[in-house]
């Protein structure tokens, strides 16, 4: 690589870093009280419905995405997409209707795992095997600083209710966004994407163990955040008592092994370390700490803070595994495979609010349902254990 060639390379991948902080910190506002504030106008339980509709129909979208890319390319996608997001959450602040609030959600949520998806094919071009560990690593410290900082900014905005306050910044921060793609990727060059059937690529996946594998550790992982996300902030607010302020403060700490944790274990598992080993030990630290949830009496924000830490310790250690596992196993051009791999959670969030939506129906309490969750989670160890470690 020449020295023009490597400058511009480095330049487009913190570009890329850039563009996943804003967007994540976009995402992030919202993501905690999304659950809550749909709970005002229905139920809990149809809080859960909704996510499944919006699932549903972001696992559609992806069946097509692969045709899309090769029409438009990634850039033109991306811009587009992101237009469409700025004026769902505009509607988000302006309407008080419980039909077009739902309406304008599911779409924000199919966009924002799409465009997820369109970050990883412009990282993806600019990637190599023998750096993945570490370009992910970075990608998801960068992404999860704004995971950090997003609860403790919608805390503050959020007074009163106010709840229109959170979606109009969420919006805001999409504007330098724009600016970023345009001036930085809309020279994107495009891979020759593979236009290949749903039935082909899930042949494709189902063949390869290690790739399906990787695939029931992405899925199990994506459950446990669709999980969390969903009832936690629900069963913390609704049930325990503590205050946006108070939640704010205990996820941005929760959310800390995230940053701290990755870009290392990426870089290690570039060298000298196995995936699959990291991501056994995450599983267990995951379900250990999520069952000891059901098991807390009292309203103690240092308890329950270290608890939650616990979680995302585990978390991290899975995520960066599979994410670093997985793009060692493809490039690019593999987009139909990328997009399957990134169904994983909206499928989750399709499965995930059923499989507790069928336990409220047996009048199961909110709080045994993090056990049901610490069972699963142990699952992982059987898929993560059937990898056959990178070279």
């Amino acid at each position: 690589m020449n020295p023009d060639t490597e400058k511009n390379w480095k330049s487009s991948v913190f570009v890329i870093y850039l563009l996943s902080f804003l967007f994540n910190l976009h995402v992030t506002l919202p993501v905690y009280i999304n659950s809550t504030y749909l709970a005002h106008f229905t139920t809990e339980k149809f809080v859960g419905i909704l996510y499944v509709i919006s699932s549903a129909l972001t696992i559609v979208a992806f069946s097509t995405i692969s045709k899309i890319l090769r029409k438009f390319g990634n850039y033109k996608v991306a811009f587009f997409l992101f237009g469409i997001e700025f004026f769902a959450l505009i509607g988000l602040t302006l309407t008080n209707n419980d039909v077009l609030i739902s309406l304008l959600f599911i779409l924000s949520f199919i966009v924002t795992a799409i465009i997820g998806f369109n970050l990883d094919v412009f990282l993806e071009r600019f990637s190599t095997d023998s750096s993945t560990g570490k370009i992910r690593g970075t990608l998801l410290s960068t992404a999860n600083i704004a995971w950090i900082i997003s609860p403790l900014i919608a805390s503050f905005i959020l007074t009163n209710g106010d709840y229109w306050k959170i979606f109009l910044a969420a919006a805001l921060l999409l504007l330098p966004i724009f600016f970023l793609l345009h001036n930085s990727l809309k020279n994107f060059k495009d891979s020759e994407y593979k236009v290949t059937p749903i039935r082909n690529t899930l042949r494709e996946i189902a063949l390869n163990k290690n790739i399906f594998s990787i695939f029931t550790v992405s899925f199990l992982l994506q459950f446990f955040y669709s999980w969390m996300v969903i009832y936690t902030p629900i069963y913390l607010y609704t049930y325990v008592g503590f205050s946006w302020r108070e939640i704010g403060v205990m996820f941005s700490i929760m959310l800390l092994p995230f940053v701290l944790t990755e870009a290392p274990l990426g870089r290690l598992a570039d060298k000298r370390w196995g995936e699959k080993e990291v991501m056994s030990i995450g599983f267990i630290v995951i379900a250990l700490a999520t069952a000891m949830i059901s098991f807390i009496q009292t309203k103690d924000m240092v308890l329950w803070t270290a608890i939650l830490f616990m979680t995302r310790i585990g978390a991290a250690m899975v995520e960066i595994m599979s994410e670093t596992y997985f793009f060692k196993k493809v490039d690019s051009s593999n987009a139909n495979v990328i997009g399957m791999f990134r169904t994983m959670r909206p499928w989750a969030y399709v499965i995930s609010p059923l499989v507790a939506t069928a336990l409220f129906a047996f009048a199961l309490p909110l709080k045994y349902i993090f056990i049901v969750l610490a069972v699963i989670m142990f699952l992982g160890l059987h898929w993560s254990l059937e990898l056959e470690d990178t070279k």
